[in-house]
């Protein structure tokens, strides 16, 4: 009965073959490429590694890209370009997450190697095609409201000028299925629970808070604009968009999306 995420390590080509009930058991995914490399053939791992990322973007589940990323630092302050390229295609492909092993464990150049992958990091994000993400074919051809719903708030953000996208939710759901697409404003997930507040920490480009349990849609829609104005994501006047669902507690049944002027009803 207890609540522990599951994070799923692809490492064998039976798991290749059976990742669709994997994906479906799982709560993350991690791509094993040292592993995976071994046990299928190393030319093969580039496309399993494409098609993991994008089977979790589409369902909105995290994944991290992992083994052997900046191995050269273990003994070298600068990475290869190679190397490089590697971590910043991984982050194109749509990655949320990439590890770093026995660069930081072992290696002679921990920092050096964790500021590079965050260097890299930030730069390739500064060329996402931000909000086109899962466009397109990657849509399911019958979405569920909660898929609607997270595609309409990215969409919506990008046409009105939000200056960030603001969820309410107790499970992740509500988040992960919004930080799919990749929108091109911060994510402020607000959540009164210390569980999920942990696990979105990993998910890309959300920023979760905290905030106390609320009782009706007026409240949640204060406690979300007050967390993301005290943490300067936003400014009075600004728009935002708003998305949760309502009735609030449950899971996968986002419902409410809103346009909100920050200060407009006196909360900040």
């Amino acid at each position: 009965g207890s609540d522990v995420p599951i994070v799923a390590k692809i490492e064998k080509a039976e798991a290749v073959d059976a990742f669709g009930d994997i994906l479906e058991a799982a709560d993350a995914i991690m791509v094993a490429r040292g592993d995976l490399g071994v046990e299928t053939s190393p030319e093969e791992v580039p496309f399993y590694q494409k098609r993991i990322i994008r089977a979790c973007n589409r369902v909105g589940k995290p994944v991290i890209t992992a083994t052997q990323m900046l191995q050269s630092m273990m003994e070298r302050p600068v990475p290869t370009r190679a190397e490089a390229s590697d971590v910043v295609n991984a982050v194109l492909d749509g990655t949320d997450a990439v590890m770093l092993s026995g660069e930081t464990a072992v290696g002679r150049y921990p920092v050096e190697a964790a500021e590079t992958m965050a260097s890299l990091c930030e730069h390739a994000e500064s060329h996402l095609p931000l909000g086109r993400f899962l466009y397109g074919a990657e849509r399911p051809p019958s979405p569920t409201v909660t898929e609607a719903i997270s595609h309409a708030t990215v969409e919506i953000a990008a046409e009105v000028g939000a200056r960030a996208i603001l969820t309410a939710t107790m499970s992740g759901t509500t988040a992960r299925m919004v930080a799919r697409h990749r929108p091109g404003v911060p994510i402020v997930a607000a959540t009164p629970n210390p569980r999920t507040l942990m696990r979105l920490t990993m998910v890309w480009g959300v920023t979760p808070v905290r905030v106390p349990r609320f009782a009706t849609t007026d409240e949640m829609v204060v406690l979300m604009v007050q967390a993301a104005y005290e943490r300067g994501f936003v400014r009075k006047g600004d728009r935002v968009v708003l998305t949760a669902g309502i009735p609030f507690g449950g899971e996968g049944r986002t419902n409410m999306l809103k346009v909100h002027v920050v200060g407009e009803t006196g909360e900040v």
